[in-house]
């Protein structure tokens, strides 16, 4: 815990497969993306006690959502991201955004959420 911190439990063919594996979704499929990210982390009681409390300071609503928005942007760039990407961005995010670290597990919870909603846009199913 941080000091002050809060502690909470071309012109070749391509192969379908390289494609698959390569070639973001569609348009559509984005706004599944964003959509599932922003409702993750809604349901995420840390992180929305840390916005209400404004331990992020007056603009912790706004802290909250430029979190949705860099997992969006690793999302969509990189077809291949392991949760302990996703966990060490959403620590990093609380501990420098509102000086707040979450230890009761629910950091690995929404990491697992939010790399089976990655996995479901990879492949076009929601």
């Amino acid at each position: 815990m941080g000091a002050g911190g809060r502690t909470f439990d071309t012109a070749h063919v391509i192969s379908a497969t390289w494609h698959e594996k390569h070639v973001h979704p569609i348009a559509d499929n984005d706004s599944f993306l964003r959509r599932g990210i922003g409702e993750l982390l809604s349901w995420w009681g840390g992180l929305q006690m840390a916005v209400k409390n404004q331990w992020g300071g007056h603009d912790s609503l706004k802290k909250s959502q430029e979190l949705a928005h860099h997992l969006y942007l690793l999302f969509s760039q990189s077809n291949v991201v392991t949760v302990e990407e996703i966990e060490n961005l959403l620590h990093e995010s609380l501990l420098l955004s509102f000086n707040t670290e979450i230890e009761d597990g629910s950091i690995e919870e929404v990491a697992e959420q939010l790399m089976i909603l990655h996995e479901e846009h990879l492949r076009g199913t929601h």
